[in-house]
This record gives structure tokens, sequence and C-alpha cells, in this order.
């Protein structure tokens, strides 16, 4: 399997911007906040190696495009709908 070290890169300042804005008390180690929805936005924390996932990669891309680093929900927000999402994380490993 190969990393895309870019993508990661760019995967960690989301993340470590996200988490400076976010509630960290109630994440567990390894994972992080992130939220989903077009109108109504739903909150999930999901495992931190979801950033090794090209599909997932690409949705935190997307993110970046849409809304930049610093977005007012004070984490990740992606731009696509729940159920996109719960697809996307339901998946195996690529």
């Amino acid at each position: 399997m190969g990393f895309r070290l870019p993508a990661i890169a760019n995967a960690k300042k989301i993340l470590t911007r996200s988490l400076s804005g976010s509630k960290t008390l109630d994440i567990p180690k390894g994972y992080f906040a992130v939220y989903v929805g077009e109108s109504q936005k739903k909150r999930f924390v999901i495992p931190i190696s979801y950033l090794n996932h090209p599909s997932f990669q690409d949705l935190l891309s997307q993110a970046e495009e849409e809304y930049g680093y610093d977005h007012p929900m004070g984490g990740i927000t992606f731009p696509c709908n729940e159920h996109t999402f719960l697809d996307l994380t339901s998946r195996p490993s690529e």
C-alpha cells in the first residue's frame, strides 16, 4: 500500500487546525471529529487511521477546496451528505 505524502501532510494540517478549535476532551486518543451534512451538520468521531485511505484523502481535499482550513464549525467539515459519508467510511481499506 502506497501513501500519498502530500495528502497526508495536508490532512495533518487540517487535523491540527481542527483539534485546536474543537472540544478535545470528548474525543478518545487516536480519533478526531468531523462534521457532515448539507444543511444540518452532524458530528462524527472517527479513527485517525482513516487519513491513510485514498478515498478519505479525496474527501479531505474537497473539504479544503470548499471551506479552507478555517471553518466556523471548529472542525473538519465535509461537503457531502451523511449517507455518502457513511458509505465511504463503511468500505474496507482500499
